[in-house]
Parts: structure tokens; C-alpha cells; sequence
């Protein structure tokens, strides 16, 4: 089950991020502003954010059986629209783009289901590993602009839309929820709100919106990034996005598996420690070799890592039959905190020419939330979780 529903998030996060690889292709054919190219790969992400609160909620009434398949279907309905007639204009492309955002939403499908396969003490590798599904973002980045280059722009979308079928008959036929699943008996709008009065809720939100959106932010923006910055050619920066996309993928069932054994607050603070200094490093926009690979590369392991903690902090902390309506908020945050980055990067830059001022900001926000773990997260820990569970 847990192979099964990491498949699934790695296929919808393929989908989720088609248009981001093509931005600068975007931008160069149909004349877009930086903050137009901004808007165009970053709606996908505040709708697939915004989308998770609902999913999710759903997902704890009718489980991942059900809503697996659903959410793959529905996503290939955008996914063949932008390849066949939805990629000639601006207005087309956000059209498409907003409803490309239900791909995002499969990752609070997926993290009750799996949570609820496992016994406490495991649940941080376990949702790691299931957060390797981000990678699905690698391979969009891998073969996007290739296939784009070598058959035409529909190519990467049909094909991509041929896999999400496949998937979801897949799901269809073998996804199971665990026994003994408790299924919530309240209407959708109450369980909201009692998720919404869960401290947990806010405080994984939080270090979600840094940690996961920081990684967001860098692998829709970073291709822009290294061809405005750097000069890159646009297949280099997709490739080099794809090196860091990979090692935050890889890093992201460590820090569950840290998580579980040290404890997330832990996990957390030193992750957040070294973003703060990765961000600081590259403000002064380094040579790319080998400083700024170094800086770029510390950050991926970090924001994959804490990402890994988050989730492993509310396993640790949330009542089981809410799993899902909190996994979707905080997944909410997570996707929103991806989705005001690049849009912050690239108004700065059209107002100075330079993408310091953002990484200065980042710096700055990694220091709050460093800060904001060491204090009231750690206490809330301390309280609700005996010192031997913690650890």
C-alpha cells in the first residue's frame, strides 16, 4: 500500500509540475513580463494548495480507495487540454494551469492512507518515504523540455496523461485502506473547524510553509533562476533544478526516519539552521561552481529533510481520525508558502536586477522559524509526549 500510494503522489506531482520546466519557453514565445512567467507556474500551486483542505477532509470520510483514483482521473482532463490546444496564449495557460492544481491535492490523500498502515513508532519513515513521490517533479523536469524538443509540445502531456490513466485503473483495482480505518461520522464544515482548533494544525503549518514551500519555490522557480542569473541554457537549469529536486526527494525519508528516532523538533532545528545559512550564502550570488552548487544543494537536503520532520511531528501529535483534515491544511500552507516566492523573486528582480533581496528574505524567515521551533513547538512536545515516545 505504501509503494502503491507513493506511485500515485510521484504520477500527480509529474502532472502537478508540466508547466514550471517550460516556463522560460513560455516566456520567450509569448513575450510574458518575469512576473507574468511567475504567475503562469506558480497557479498550478495555490490551487493544488488550496485544494488539499478539502481532499483531505474527504479523504478521512471515504478513504484512499476511493479518492486515489478520483483525484488521478480528474487530473488528466487539464493535462490533456494544455497539450492540445491550451498552451497558445497567456489567459489558456493559467486556465489550464488552475485546474492542473487537483494533481497537487493527491498528497493529503495519500498521507492518512499510509499513516493509517503503520504503528507509531514508524510513521515518520513511513510518510517520508511516501513524500519521495515529490520526485515526480524531477521527472518533469528531466524530460519535459526533451520531449518538447524531440516530438513537439504535445508529447510530454499525452504521455503523461497515458500514465495517470494507467495509474488510476491501478488504484482502482488494488489500493486499500487499513482495517480498521475510523471513519469521522460529522459533517465536512465541522471537522474543519475542529481541525482548525487542533494547535498542531498551525504550528506543522507553519514549519510546512518554510520547509515544503521553500522546496515548491525552487523547483518551479530555480529554472528561471539559473537562466536569468547565470546564463544557463534552459535544458542545463531544468537538469541542474532536477539535481536539486532529487537529493531534497532523497533527503525527505531521512529526516522522518531521524525523526523517529531523535525527535522532529530536532530534525527540524537543524534543517531550518541550514537553509538560514544557504540562503545567506547564495544572497551574495557566488560563482555556481562550486559555491553556489554547495549553497543550493545544503538547502535541498535541508528542506527535504524538515519537510520529512513536519509530517513526522504531526503523526506524533494529531488524533487519527483527523490525520487527513490536518494533512490537508498543513498541505495547504505548504503549497502556499511555494506559491508566494516566486512571484516575490520575480517582482524583485524586474524592480533591481537582482535576486539577492529575495534570498535575503528567506534567510530571515528560516531564522523565525528556527526560532519559532525552539520555543513552541519544543514545548508542545514536551507536553503532550512522554520524553522515551518523543525520542
Amino acid at each position: 500500500m505504501l509503494a502503491l500510494a507513493t506511485v500515485g503522489f510521484a504520477v500527480n506531482f509529474w502532472a502537478w509540475a508540466l508547466l514550471s520546466p517550460l516556463g522560460p519557453r513560455f516566456k520567450d514565445s509569448l513575450d510574458l513580463t518575469s512576473f507574468q512567467q511567475s504567475l503562469l507556474v506558480a497557479v498550478p500551486v495555490v490551487v493544488g494548495s488550496l485544494g488539499r483542505v478539502p481532499v483531505g477532509a474527504l479523504t478521512d470520510r471515504f478513504g484512499g480507495r476511493v479518492m486515489f483514483p478520483w483525484v488521478t482521473a480528474a487530473t488528466i482532463v487539464p493535462v490533456l487540454y494544455l497539450g492540445l490546444a491550451g498552451h497558445s496564449s497567456l489567459t489558456a495557460l493559467l486556465v489550464g494551469g488552475f485546474f492542473l492544481g487537483i494533481g497537487g491535492t493527491a498528497f493529503s490523500v495519500g498521507v492518512p492512507v499510509v499513516n493509517a498502515w503503520f504503528p507509531p513508532r514508524r510513521r515518520g519513515m513511513a510518510i517520508g518515504v511516501f513524500g519521495m513521490g515529490m520526485g515526480g517533479t524531477a521527472i518533469s523536469a528531466l524530460t519535459t523540455v526533451k520531449l518538447v524538443d524531440a516530438h513537439g509540445m504535445r508529447t510530454p502531456f499525452l504521455l503523461t496523461a497515458g500514465v495517470l490513466a494507467a495509474y488510476a485503473v491501478l488504484a482502482a483495482l488494488l489500493l486499500r485502506d487499513a482495517p480498521g480505518r475510523t471513519v469521522p461520522t460529522e459533517p465536512l464544515g465541522r471537522r474543519l473547524a475542529a481541525t482548525a482548533r487542533l494547535g498542531i494544525t498551525w504550528q506543522a503549518s507553519a514549519l510546512y510553509a518554510v520547509a515544503f514551500g521553500g522546496y515548491v519555490a525552487f523547483s518551479v522557480y530555480l529554472p528561471t533562476y539559473l537562466k536569468t542569473g547565470y546564463g544557463l541554457t534552459q535544458a542545463d537549469a531544468a537538469n541542474r533544478m532536477a539535481g536539486f529536486v532529487l537529493l531534497a526527494v532523497a533527503m525527505r525519508p531521512v529526516g522522518g526516519w531521524l525523526s523517529d528516532r531523535v525527535g522532529p523538533v530536532r530534525v527540524l532545528a537543524g534543517a531550518l539552521a541550514a537553509v538560514l545559512a544557504g540562503a545567506f550564502v547564495q544572497s551574495f550570488t557566488p560563482a555556481l561552481a562550486p559555491v553556489g552548487t554547495i549553497a543550493f544543494l545544503v538547502m535541498a537536503a535541508a528542506l527535504g529533510a524538515g519537510s520529512g520532520a513536519v509530517f513526522a511531528l504531526v503523526a506524533l501529535l494529531a488524533p487519527a481520525n483527523t490525520v487527513g483534515s490536518v494533512t490537508g491544511v498543513v498541505g495547504a500552507a505548504g503549497g502556499l508558502g511555494g506559491f508566494v516566492p516566486p512571484l516575490v523573486m520575480g517582482s524583485l528582480y524586474g524592480a533591481y536586477g537582482s535576486y539577492a533581496v529575495g534570498l535575503v528574505l528567506l534567510a530571515l524567515v528560516a531564522a523565525a522559524a528556527l526560532a519559532f521551533t525552539g520555543t513552541g513547538v519544543r514545548h508542545t512536545v514536551t507536553r503532550r509526549v512522554p520524553a522515551r515516545a518523543a525520542h
